[in-house]
């Protein structure tokens, strides 16, 4: 699956501990403050994944990177201008196929005494020993490594490119295959879809949600993609509007084409024949390579509004998004498809589930040419609102492309909120509304706690590296 033309989003860093902080020391969004952090992060790739993201970051710097016997440890050229001489140690740790811990170290060199190894404080204060590699180096004979210390800047900018990366959506050349029967079999109620008619259990409403409920209105949340709580907390909305009477529409990140198929399946009673139907004849939930947008609990959230439309709710769906299209000619025909959809039922409250781009109701900062349907929607409806996501760190089942293969990759990856979006252990789950929209043209954040990745629904668990839901730690 080569050269998508897909781009993993390293050319940035968004929320680096300053220079101004000690660089031992991680910001802690729980406290305000810079601190040692007092565990291990792990990461949801394959170790040699993450050491090379640590070379690239070094060399965008224009350091050297060498490598040590073994692919498991790598040492940097030398700081400019750092007196005595100081260079970069980093170590990796193999914990299974995708899962890595990453050390990155400041090692200063020293004429004084006479050693083999260097001491290095790790986290806690813990020792680590360093190798006495790379000693009596040209113009610097006589010196060794002496000791260092956790350089948590770089080792914050390791985990934006790991799990703050945008989840890519694979459009055009993803052709659908033949259904496999074990992942069909799979499904069941874990997957969403059962024979039972009976109404959905909706669960609690979401705190703050109701002020956004009125007829015409539009809101977009921007999903994440490919877990749980989305899916989760849009049938709590869904089933709360209802409640009050509204006439709902869920739009979806699903190709237009596909509408006549969603159709049929909303109107069916039976949602196990439904569901088989449905994916049989799709060209979406078969496509030979699933990103977020076909998760099982997508399909989830999907037959849970056609039991709610068969509880005798105004419930309809809409598939908004292109069937091949890239850029801008994508964003207008997704902001053309909802607003068609929206055309066909003024009267309904429309709920929009979008990638966090899509969602955005301003132009981006990076490309003053893009324009997210967002801003299209918003310039046509002036009853649109968008709620961007706050949550812990957790787990997704997204594609991201590895540049170091040259292909891209769909797997279970771990999802870090930035600062702005990250939630607190003392702000409940629930919608907040801010008090003026936000530079990325959000009127609210969903918080929604700790993310858990949901498979796609065609994809059998044996063909899939899963991990453990809770973010790692060591």
């Amino acid at each position: 699956m080569r050269r998508f033309g897909l781009m993993l989003g390293l050319l940035g860093c968004v929320g680096c501990a300053t220079a101004t902080r000690g660089i031992s020391t991680r910001y802690n969004p729980e406290t305000g403050r810079y601190e040692t952090p007092t565990h291990e992060l792990v990461y949801q790739v394959p170790v040699e994944d993450a050491l090379m993201t640590v070379r690239y970051i070094l060399e965008k710097s224009r350091y050297d990177v060498m490598e040590k016997e073994g692919g498991l440890e790598m040492f940097s050229s030398f700081i400019p201008e750092a007196i005595p001489p100081e260079r970069y140690y980093i170590q990796g740790e193999r914990l299974g196929p995708r899962q890595a811990l990453v050390r990155v170290f400041r090692i200063r060199y020293t004429q004084e005494g006479v050693g083999t190894t260097a001491e290095v404080s790790g986290r806690s204060g813990e020792q680590v020993s360093v190798p006495s590699a790379f000693n009596n180096i040209p113009g610097l004979e006589g010196y060794r490594p002496a000791h260092g210390y956790r350089d948590m800047g770089i080792e914050q900018k390791l985990l934006e490119l790991l799990e703050m990366a945008p989840a890519l959506e694979l459009v055009g050349g993803n052709p659908p295959v033949p259904i496999d029967p074990a992942a069909m079999g799979s499904l069941g109620e874990k997957g969403g879809t059962t024979a039972a008619s009976t109404a959905p259990a909706c669960g609690a409403p979401v705190e703050g949600a109701s002020p956004l409920f009125s007829a015409g209105g539009v809101l977009l949340v921007a999903d994440p993609l490919g877990t749980q709580q989305v899916p989760a907390a849009a049938l709590r909305m869904l089933c709360e509007a209802t409640a009050q009477e509204l006439p709902v529409t869920l739009a979806l990140s699903i190709p237009a084409s596909e509408q006549p198929l969603l159709e049929r399946y909303l109107s069916s009673e039976d949602g196990s024949a439904a569901v088989e139907e449905l994916l049989s004849e799709s060209a979406f939930w078969r496509r030979a390579y699933q990103d977020g947008r076909s998760s099982r609990a997508m399909l989830w959230l999907v037959e849970q509004a056609r039991r709610l439309r068969f509880s005798g709710k105004d419930v309809a769906m809409a598939a908004i998004d292109s069937d091949g299209a890239q850029g801008n000619e994508r964003e207008a025909q997704m902001a053309q498809h909802l607003l068609s959809a929206r055309s066909k039922r003024p009267q309904a409250w429309t709920l929009v589930l979008t990638g966090s781009v899509h969602a955005r109701t301003t132009e981006v900062s990076w490309d003053g040419d893009f324009e997210p349907m967002g801003a299209r929607v918003a310039r046509a409806l002036p009853s649109v609102r968008a709620l961007d996501v706050g949550f812990q760190r957790g787990t997704q089942f997204t594609c991201r492309y590895n540049v170091w293969d040259e292909e891209v990759a769909c797997n279970v990856f771990g999802i870090s909120p930035t600062i702005e979006a990250w939630q607190s252990s003392t702000q409940a789950a629930g919608l907040k509304l801010f008090t003026a929209q936000q530079p990325h043209g959000f009127h609210g954040r969903l918080y929604l706690g700790s993310l858990t990745a949901s498979l796609p629904a065609l994809m059998a668990p044996s063909k899939v590296t899963t991990v453990d839901h809770a973010p790692a730690t060591k």
